[in-house]
């Protein structure tokens, strides 16, 4: 069995990176969206991705960015990833791996069975989809929120993509969305933080150590 994939999301702090790395997570997110309270712009990613050893991924969190944006972002020379968060068609998806050459993760907002089948039209066009909470109409962030979704839809469900978990995980409910789903990666963000846009040392250290206890 492969080692399960750890992105710890929303960081923008040098000791809570720090922390992620130190506990084993695989992958850092830096989100680039202004509306929310995690938001980084490219010089602070830069220079915390500065810190980050080679084997561990970072990933720029973006929504809907035009091409100005992701180049800014990807011109730092940062970035190994780039996570598309809005409401970017299949062909834009597409469009964004090509020109930038970057791998590309397209989140999937999912409240029943159908968001995740409406999910295969953009298996060919992306590196990883990842399974989120969709927000309330009107919502002013994509994700997030610390909302989850009925994990069982994803039971024994063949993915047509490499794919991970998303949404409302948090220490004390991990373990039992990996039994659920079996997962090969899992994203945190909201579930690690003492506020909204304030990660916690602990609780990255705790989240991190609930599924990799060796």
């Amino acid at each position: 069995m492969s080692r399960l994939a750890i992105k710890i999301c929303g960081l923008s702090t040098p000791d809570t990176l720090g922390a992620a790395v130190q506990a084993g997570a695989s992958h850092v997110g830096f989100v680039h969206f202004p509306k929310s309270p995690r938001h980084v712009e490219p010089d602070q990613i830069a220079a915390l991705a500065s810190a980050i050893p080679d084997h561990v991924d970072r990933v720029a969190v973006v929504v809907d960015a035009d091409d100005d944006q992701l180049a800014r972002l990807t011109g730092t020379g940062a970035i190994t990833t780039l996570q598309l968060h809005g409401k970017e068609s299949p062909e834009r998806v597409a469009a964004i791996r090509q020109r930038f050459g970057l791998p590309v993760w397209k989140a999937i907002s999912v409240k029943t069975r159908a968001d995740i089948d409406a999910a295969n039209v953009y298996a060919s066009a992306v590196d990883r989809l990842l399974f989120d909470a969709k927000t309330p109409d009107g919502a002013a962030l994509p994700g997030g929120m610390g909302l989850r979704f009925d994990w069982t839809l994803l039971r024994g469900l063949a993915i047509p993509a490499p794919w991970g978990l998303s949404g409302g995980l948090g220490i004390d409910n991990v373990v039992e969305a990996l039994r659920i789903t079996g997962a090969p990666l899992i994203d945190v963000s909201s579930g690690v933080e003492s506020a909204p846009g304030i990660k916690s040392v602990d609780k990255i250290m705790a989240f991190c150590k609930a599924v990799q206890p060796c």
